[in-house]
């Protein structure tokens, strides 16, 4: 019987048993047939050979134990952490897709930012940062200048509009312009009439030249009886608009035309046609309607926080699409002093000429308004800077005098943006070098590492907190239900790409809020004026925009005001509101918006990323957003 091996001999000692051949059958062939028990174990001992000598290559093909790896791994075991690309925040202890995007999970250095203590500024290598292409300005200080664009439309200038009309009456023969948009001179003949009483008229002042001919100019009743006729005639023939050198040359033919032709009084180009040929016409009926177009109207609509920036006597520069390498320059004219309260907006006039035609009525037309703003130099950084979340801004500041380069997070307060700059209110000084370029490839960065990065600090509350709550009636939360439900079907129809249905929306929004007269208390009326303006504003400026992505972008100062009208009122649905934030929206800027308590829909940017971006908020039935249910003051009676 074959012996097993020994326990304790080495598995490279046991290797040849692999290679060892089964033993050879008997060479007599005289001999007896082997038991049926001995063939089992002769099979039972090829078996068990087999499987010692696959254990054996097993452990000669693992590699030596490294000591330093197994150091390691005894002193901390590593506990892998996984993470999304695109949603850092997102933290797993196994690999899967992100529950946000979908994307496939990557692991992260355990040595790094999870479960560890916050990491302070963000510290690169010379070659990371060029990899990065950061790039940095100074805060400088320098006088604010503010920079508007603002979408209208090219229209006539009602000053050159004019009528071209008949001075007598009758019928139409012939049309000598008959193509709306021609161009007619000042005395050009335009059409030519047959008028039975401009006729008689020219036949008794024909007959009455013709009766002093035969008296031979001679004195007497008769001459004198003759010569009034002739002046009678003459006089009606003028107040039937005749010019007296038509008169001259009608006295010198002896003869009555049929027809007269009626001449253009302006020049211009025709851009109506009122009459056909054969037509009957009374006297100082409209046949044309002409204006010139040398010079032309840019009708724009200010909302109200452009109106400060806005003034008579403005340089505007304007820019339309089939002119993008011309642009033209043109003045502000008027500014409405009153803003149409349904549309939120005012009527802003802009006088550009118009040289060879350029400027057609009816173009749409973008017009750049720069102009000082009456104001104190100011600290300004570039628009490119900042980084917002909601209503807080933040930017990245290079550290002076340090090894490699590196950057701090600060966060700051900001007015309202001047052209290409933000003025700084508060939180840097003035030479400090701030990144414009890449401030966002920090921000992530610091974010994978576990630090304290622009998506996970807390948001700016601190106005809203130090107001004092609202006492909102039910009556009041009642009439803001449809008001929120507009904007939520429009939420709902930008997420499934059906700009349209959204438009129709937005529009009916804008009218339900300007209908609304809400009761209440006067705090609560006064707190729903300054967020009317608002919405009403912003629903119109989105339902108007030019193009998906226009509206998109004006969606999301709706979606502020709204998240500021469920900070003031609290949520007046009876289901539930959850508030969502996307960080890729808008070259990643980041933008909000609240949605029903359903599966996560992305406004900004529909089916193509459609799941993009997480929930930060839910705002049960009358809960204010940023905590507290609405202080619910006594029925109106």
């Amino acid at each position: 019987m074959t012996q097993g091996p020994d326990p304790t001999t080495p598995p490279e000692a046991v290797a040849p048993a692999a290679d060892a051949a089964p033993p050879a059958p008997d060479p007599d062939p005289s001999a007896a047939p082997t038991p049926l028990s001995r063939r089992l174990g002769r099979a039972a001992a090829l078996i068990l050979a087999f499987a010692l000598g696959a254990v054996s290559v097993q452990f000669c093909a693992a590699p030596a134990p490294n000591p330093a790896r197994t150091a390691a791994t005894e002193a901390a075991p590593a506990e892998v952490i996984w993470t999304c690309s695109m949603d850092p925040q997102i933290r797993m202890r196994a690999p899967g897709t992100c529950p946000i995007c979908g994307m496939d999970l990557i692991p992260i250095d355990p040595q790094g930012g999870a479960g560890s203590t916050p990491v302070g500024p963000s510290a690169l290598s010379p070659s990371a940062r060029a990899l990065a292409l950061l790039q940095t300005s100074p805060v400088v200080r320098t006088e604010p200048r503010s920079e508007l664009r603002l979408l209208g439309r090219v229209d006539y200038d009602e000053s050159s509009l004019r009528s071209v009309t008949a001075w007598t009456g009758g019928r139409i023969e012939r049309l000598r312009v008959r193509v709306t948009g021609s161009v007619i001179r000042r005395g050009q003949v335009i059409a030519t009439l047959y008028s039975p009483e401009l006729y008689a008229a020219t036949r008794e002042l024909i007959q009455a030249g013709e009766q002093i001919k035969r008296l031979g100019g001679g004195g007497g009743s008769v001459a004198a009886l003759a010569a009034a006729a002739q002046g009678a005639a003459r006089e009606r023939l003028r107040l039937l608009g005749v010019p007296d050198d038509e008169l001259t040359r009608i006295e010198a033919q002896g003869e009555a035309p049929r027809t007269v032709e009626i001449r253009a009084a302006y020049a211009g180009t025709v851009i109506e046609r009122l009459v056909e040929e054969g037509d009957s016409i009374e006297p100082g009926q409209a046949l044309f309607s002409v204006a010139d177009l040398a010079r032309v109207w840019v009708q724009i609509e200010a909302y109200e926080p452009d109106l400060p920036h806005l003034r008579v006597g403005q340089e505007a520069v304007i820019v339309v699409e089939s002119l993008p390498d011309e642009p033209l320059v043109g003045r502000v004219a008027f500014v409405d002093p009153v803003v149409d309260h349904r549309t939120r907006t005012a009527r802003v006039r802009i006088e550009v000429r118009s040289q060879g035609g350029q400027l057609r009525p009816g173009m749409f037309a973008e017009a750049l308004i720069r102009g000082d703003v009456e104001a104190a130099p100011a600290l300004v950084i570039p628009s490119s800077a900042p980084l917002f979340t909601g209503r807080r801004a933040i930017v990245y500041v290079e550290v002076p005098g340090a090894e490699r380069p590196t950057y701090e997070l600060r966060e700051v307060r900001l007015g309202q943006r001047s052209g290409p700059f933000y003025p700084v209110l508060a939180g840097l000084a003035e030479g400090e070098r701030v990144v414009t370029r890449g401030a966002f490839v920090l921000d992530a960065d610091l974010q994978l590492a576990g630090g304290q990065s622009m998506m996970t600090r807390p948001d700016d509350r601190e106005r809203d907190a130090a107001a004092p709550p609202i006492a909102i009636p039910r009556e009041l939360s009642e009439a803001l239900r449809p008001v929120v439900a507009g904007y939520l079907d429009a939420q709902r129809h930008l997420a499934a790409d059906q700009p349209e249905l959204a438009r129709a929306d937005l529009t009916q929004l804008a009218e339900l809020v300007n209908d609304l007269k809400p009761p209440g208390p006067r705090a609560a009326r006064d707190a729903w004026q300054a967020l009317a303006s608002q919405l009403s504003g912003h629903a119109r400026k989105a339902a108007s925009a030019s193009d998906t992505p226009a509206l998109r972008s004006a969606f999301e100062d709706l979606s502020a005001a709204q998240e500021r009208l469920l900070t003031v009122f609290g949520n007046p649905m009876p289901e539930p509101l959850r508030v969502a934030y996307c960080p890729m929206a808008f070259d990643s800027k980041g933008a909000a918006w609240v949605q029903r308590d359903e599966p996560l829909a992305n406004p900004y940017y529909g089916a193509a990323m459609l799941r993009c971006g997480e929930f930060r908020a839910t705002l049960l039935s009358g809960e204010r957003l940023g905590g507290g249910a609405p202080v619910e003051a006594p029925h109106a009676h």
